[in-house]
């Protein structure tokens, strides 16, 4: 299966360029082929430029300023998506990678009826998203209502590309785990990868 990793972290050292690292040498060794994109590091503008927005709604839309982007995601039949959560959200850096390359056009059609969104992704097959929280799990998930999960998997996962298999792995409370939790939960992320 040929994977895009999307690595989103300021830090090269980072607990999640690890958890990334772990992923990559995992599936290369089950015999995937790995995209690593490390959004930081080729230098991803997040931000949706007044063009792209005002062409929102353009037949056909203009992703023109995000082609390599958008080639790397219609090549790859599953997507591996690794970050933390900050304020229960994404990164703005992912964030804005969904913004700019999950186009309309790309990722999703406009129902010329309104309303909905019809699905172009049909060439990812998989999702899974490697993350890490700085809050406990019940804060996650009772308090919060695990919103990142819940975007995932009810929103971009299902709109994007019809019977997705999704998956999520996380390390709550990352701020206060310690070096032999860290180290258990990159043998859970190569253990999920050799899954895939």
């Amino acid at each position: 299966m040929r994977l895009l990793l999307v690595l989103a972290h300021p830090l090269a050292d980072s607990f999640a360029a690890a958890v990334a690292q772990a992923a990559r040498d995992t599936l290369i060794a089950n015999g995937h082929e790995v995209d690593w994109l490390d959004l930081y590091r080729e230098g991803f503008d997040p931000r949706l430029s007044p063009a792209e927005r005002g062409g929102y709604f353009d037949d056909p839309y203009d992703a023109s300023a995000v082609a390599p982007l958008v080639e790397r995601l219609q090549a790859a039949e599953g997507l591996v998506l690794v970050f933390p959560q900050w304020w229960f959200g994404f990164p703005a850096i992912l964030k804005g990678w969904f913004d700019r390359v999950f186009a309309p056009g790309v990722a999703f059609a406009h129902d010329p009826a309104g309303g909905r969104i019809l699905p172009r992704l049909g060439n990812i097959r998989r999702l899974h998203a490697l993350t890490t929280t700085g809050s406990p799990w019940w804060v996650v998930r009772l308090v919060m209502g695990d919103p990142v999960r819940r975007v995932l998997r009810r929103a971009i996962a299902p709109m994007c590309a019809k019977g997705v298999r999704f998956g999520t792995t996380a390390l709550h409370d990352m701020d206060r785990a310690t070096p032999a939790q860290r180290a258990a939960h990159l043998a859970r992320v190569r253990r999920v990868m050799g899954r895939i």
